[in-house]
């Protein structure tokens, strides 16, 4: 429990953030009254709920989605860690081998308790520099037998990071000949179109399974989809129930994901136009780096030559004084005297000219400098 002198300073900074009108990251914040009121006007009112995952409504966007991301069918479940964890394993069944390559960086690895590990008895074997891209020579490099690799796309905590379409097709054509499966963790999938300027059909061509999140980058309430050919599908379906994910009703979920598609998806190119813009203008503030340096989607880190305590005060200052978050917090990063966040750009950004975010950050950078390292 936080210290009550923590606490206030919490909940004085979370008032602060309330009462914020305007924001340099992501999308405006939708409150459950106001995500409830858009899904209600959203939905036609002949709409019936699913049932176990089965009905019109499902049916018809689980179609949807796979005819938009080029693949067989599709299985809509609650959540990322469930479709990708049941993928692996199917992969992993067919092949007789349990191996899964991945980025050090990789979801499955960092953030969900290894449970590929301990629910279905994977072995992760982790490829490349934590720090980079995987590269095919970091993949040849890999000595033991493989039976899927994992490829994430972009990949989120190494700011956004994406591989060119020539350096993915020679990983995806060199696994392949090595008889792997391959899987893409498209959890930002949505984000990748204006870099490869390619259908997402095309892209998702590459994998033999796919999965993709709707509330990241979407603003769904939740919810993933799992895609591939049909039989994959059908035994995914079978692994959901074990899994506990075959709930009674998630329309929900699937109507605000169907709504996030038709809301966000038709302005990922503006998005990533905006995350450019910006990039360029704030790159050009001393003490400010920038990872990668041109974003690759409309993502990517930030580094200040400043004191992360420092820039949050000045942060929580400037959202005080001109009702504008900046973003929500930094973090001292492994560059000695640099503190980091990570920014991604979606439709609040759009609402504000890259002139004042650049002032905004070079007043940011001017009221956290009495902390500076030297």
């Amino acid at each position: 429990m936080l210290p009550p002198f923590c606490m206030a300073k919490e909940r004085n900074r979370q008032e602060i953030i309330r009462q914020c009108t305007r924001f340099v990251g992501g999308h405006y914040p939708v409150s459950p009254q106001q995500m409830l009121a858009e899904l209600a006007a959203f939905t036609p009112p002949e709409t019936r709920s699913d049932h176990y995952g089965a009905g019109e409504l499902m049916a018809s966007f689980e179609a949807e989605v796979a005819q938009l991301l080029g693949k067989e069918t599709a299985v809509f479940m609650p959540s990322g860690t469930m479709a990708q964890q049941i993928a692996l394993r199917i992969h992993a069944n067919r092949s007789g081998n349990k191996t899964v390559a991945f980025h050090p960086t990789c979801h499955l690895e960092m953030h969900e308790q290894h449970a590929y590990r301990e629910l279905h008895q994977l072995s992760g074997v982790l490829v490349g520099n934590p720090d980079y891209l995987m590269t095919l020579d970091d993949l040849k490099a890999v000595k033991v037998p493989i039976g899927t690799l994992l490829i994430e796309l972009p990949q989120r905590e190494i700011g956004g990071m994406l591989p060119s379409w020539e350096e993915l097709t020679e990983l995806v054509d060199y696994a392949r000949g090595q008889g792997m499966a391959v899987h893409l963790d498209g959890a930002r999938l949505w984000e990748c179109q204006p870099f490869y300027k390619r259908p997402y059909a095309e892209i998702c061509t590459l994998f033999d399974s796919v999965y993709v999140s709707f509330y990241k980058t979407l603003n769904g309430i939740t919810g993933a989809m799992l895609l591939g050919e049909r039989s994959l599908i059908d035994e995914a379906k079978v692994w959901q129930r074990r899994h506990g994910g075959n709930l009674i009703r998630m329309y929900p979920f699937v109507l605000s994901a169907k709504m996030g598609l038709e809301q966000h998806l038709p302005n990922m190119q503006a998005y990533y136009d905006k995350t450019v813009e910006i990039a360029a203008a704030i790159s050009q503030i001393e003490g400010i780096e920038l990872k990668p340096t041109v974003p690759h989607c409309n993502r990517l880190f930030v580094y200040f030559r400043r004191d992360s305590q420092r820039l949050n005060d000045a942060v929580l200052d400037i959202a005080s004084e001109t009702k504008t978050l900046l973003f929500h917090g930094t973090w001292p990063s492994l560059i000695p005297a640099y503190a980091m966040t990570e920014l991604w750009f979606g439709n609040a950004a759009l609402d504000l000219s890259t002139e004042e975010i650049a002032d905004l950050f070079t007043e940011l950078m001017r009221r956290s400098a009495e902390l500076n390292f030297v």
